[in-house]
């Protein structure tokens, strides 16, 4: 079974950057989604949020 959720470790690993990159990444999806602090990103939603296909992200995740 595959995560649903997205970890700012795994935005490291996507992206390249930093482990703060991937935090504030995490929290401007969650505003732009209204979402609440204690709710998490999907892959789907950073997908969409990145303009990244999905199939590719949860391969490289693997």
């Amino acid at each position: 079974m595959n995560r649903l959720c997205i970890y700012p470790k795994d935005i490291m690993v996507i992206t390249g950057r930093s482990d703060r990159y991937g935090r504030n990444l995490i929290k401007k999806i969650k505003h732009h989604l209204n979402k609440l602090q204690h709710q998490v990103v999907t892959v789907d939603e950073f997908c969409q949020y990145m303009g990244l296909q999905s199939d590719i992200v949860i391969k490289q995740l693997k």
